[in-house]
């Protein structure tokens, strides 16, 4: 009698555990994110609160396009951010690659030493630029200099410096200037050794498109739900910091810039995640800049590179 008792409650107990492990809440599936510690690419670190309970999410900081995207190739992220140049540069070498969301636009400036020689850009010839190559700001500082008479080859010493050196390397005398996103041109004001010399934008055809987010064109064939519920998610967190910014600003402000810097330089920055033709279309147009300054040997097939129909499913989802 007992040996009958005991038999179906352990039969019961075995079948609740495989439920339990079975459960959304303990089997989520990890989803490997990369992106900058910086405000103004900041969304992938809100995904946790936007995506389905089947999904967690995981972030890694890089310092520079490149290494994200070497990371995403090799399949140790389902998801990374990219400036529009390198996600250009790296179609263009025939890397499966595909761009499904906007992530920032602006947030460059060409900054250079206070009370120093350089008053205008053409003022720069014979001096040490810093840049990281690779990025939106290394085509803006070639562009800059070009449409000034300077060549980017022989009239200046362009220096790889990271993004997150550049303003001791300028206060120290290491380098002239330097080109690059924010917070770092505000933060070089306000610790008094730099001067913002100009914000390099494109011209309308190009406007202020910056960076992306980046998928394996693999991951879409395989998983489009996936790259759906990530796209949703980066909408819903870059809506959501726009319309709370003083949420926005304080969290990037654990990142290690001081809140103060962050909202000195919040006008030059621009949070996004909406891809439209018109935003194709200026890329179009900065893969031509690139390939006339010698960046790119030739054009990518930009309709690989782009695919808009998660954004579109997405604004579907959020329009009320």
């Amino acid at each position: 009698m007992p040996r009958k008792k005991i038999i179906p409650s352990l039969w019961v107990s075995s079948v609740l555990i495989v439920l339990l492990l079975l459960s959304p809440g303990l089997s989520a599936r990890e989803i490997r994110v990369g992106t900058w510690k910086t405000a103004q690419t900041i969304q992938p670190f809100f995904y946790e609160t936007f995506l389905p309970p089947e999904f967690s999410s995981r972030v890694f900081a890089f310092t520079n396009p490149a290494d994200q995207k070497t990371a995403l190739l090799a399949g140790s992220l389902e998801m990374c951010g990219t400036t529009l140049a390198h996600a250009i540069h790296s179609a263009a070498n025939g890397q499966p690659v595909v761009l499904v969301a906007a992530l920032c636009n602006k947030c460059s400036a060409l900054v250079v030493k206070k009370d120093g020689p350089v008053k205008h850009v053409a003022d720069l010839k014979g001096k040490k630029i810093g840049y990281v190559p690779g990025t939106m700001h290394e085509i803006l500082l070639r562009e800059t200099l070009a449409r000034n008479g300077i060549s980017p080859t022989r009239d200046v010493l362009l220096m790889r410096v990271d993004f997150f050196d550049m303003g001791l390397a300028l206060a120290r005398g290491g380098i002239d200037a330097f080109l690059s996103g924010e917070p770092f041109p505000t933060l070089a004001v306000a610790k008094g050794y730099g001067h913002i010399l100009s914000y390099p934008y494109y011209d309308e055809s190009i406007g202020t498109i910056n960076a992306g987010m980046l998928v394996r064109r693999k991951t879409i064939e395989e998983n489009p739900q996936l790259v759906y519920e990530l796209v949703l998610a980066h909408a819903r967190a870059t809506e959501n910091l726009k319309d709370h910014p003083e949420k926005w600003l304080r969290r990037a402000s654990n990142f290690g810039t001081p809140l103060r810097i962050l909202q000195q330089a919040a006008p030059n920055m621009e949070l996004a995640w909406w891809i439209d033709p018109d935003f194709v279309k200026r890329t179009r147009g900065l893969g031509k800049r690139m390939q006339a300054l010698g960046v790119i040997a030739r054009q990518p097939d930009y309709d690989r590179l782009f695919d808009l129909s998660f954004v579109r499913r997405v604004r579907k989802k959020m329009t009320p």
